[in-house]
């Protein structure tokens, strides 16, 4: 078994896929493994053969989030949250079609990796969420992506309370376009996808983006200091401990209102 956080495997002339590596942590994002999937990015855009890339994970679940032991050290803490914003833009900004394989449990970080790509197809007993808020944080720079994507209303579902969704919601919401047999609905997708000029497909993936009235470059650089500074505060800190502890943290408490 590769010690490599990505695996590459080519699955056709036309199709490779990233396989996050790091089943004994749920493939949380360590700066490594964000930095693999950046290099890979960068390679596509002079690769004339590749049109179609596949996110998906090793092991039990898609990616459980940042790794919270690099985002406790003082020195990679910064680098930590830096390499999210790069990591988001490069999937997102790749010139090939993108699409996100999810099982398991999709959290934080990972959800965004989800809502970076084109498309998401779930297995489905998968879920997704963003738990930030419950540990202190602000789930910032994936927000600049899911407001393109979604209705205000179920950005708020998703960020302000911090319960996962299943795959059928995540489906209605519009955070997956398929649900299923992972392998049977992304070969039906990779299909038709393959079936467009490769030149016509990736010229109107970007034009959809510019037709944005703001940029999702200065959108996420903004996100990511309001994350920063989230991050250096005491609920932040308290919040991760109790994560990495597996405790509760000092504002979770289990609370019963009768209305």
């Amino acid at each position: 078994m590769t010690d490599d956080p990505v695996i590459f495997e080519r699955y056709s002339e036309e199709v490779t896929a990233c396989i996050l590596n790091r089943p004994e942590k749920r493939n949380a994002l360590s700066i490594e493994l964000m930095q693999r999937l950046c290099v890979f990015s960068e390679q596509i855009h002079g690769d004339a053969k590749t049109r179609i890339w596949i996110l998906r994970g090793k092991g039990s679940a898609f990616c459980s989030g940042l790794d919270f032991n690099e985002v406790m050290h003082p020195e990679l803490g910064v680098e930590s949250a830096k390499m999210v914003k790069q990591c988001l833009l490069a999937i997102h900004q790749a010139p090939v079609m993108t699409i996100a394989m999810v099982h398991g449990a999709a959290r934080g970080g990972g959800g965004g990796l989800v809502a970076a790509c084109d498309f998401a197809v779930a297995d489905a007993a998968a879920t997704i969420g963003f738990p930030e808020v419950r540990r202190g944080l602000m789930p910032a720079q994936v927000m600049s992506l899911l407001v393109r994507k979604l209705k205000g209303s179920d950005v708020k579902e998703l960020l302000l309370s911090g319960e996962p969704v299943d795959a059928y919601r995540g489906l209605q919401m519009g955070l997956f376009h398929r649900v299923g047999n992972m392998e049977t609905e992304t070969e039906k997708l990779v299909s038709q996808l393959l079936q467009a000029a490769p030149e016509a497909l990736a010229r109107t993936k970007k034009l959809i983006d510019t037709l944005y009235f703001r940029r999702l470059q200065d959108d996420i650089e903004t996100c990511m200091q309001h994350h920063m500074r989230a991050r250096a505060g005491a609920e932040a800190q308290e919040g991760i401990r109790a994560f990495l502890a597996k405790r509760n943290p000092a504002w979770q408490r289990s609370r019963k209102v009768t209305l």
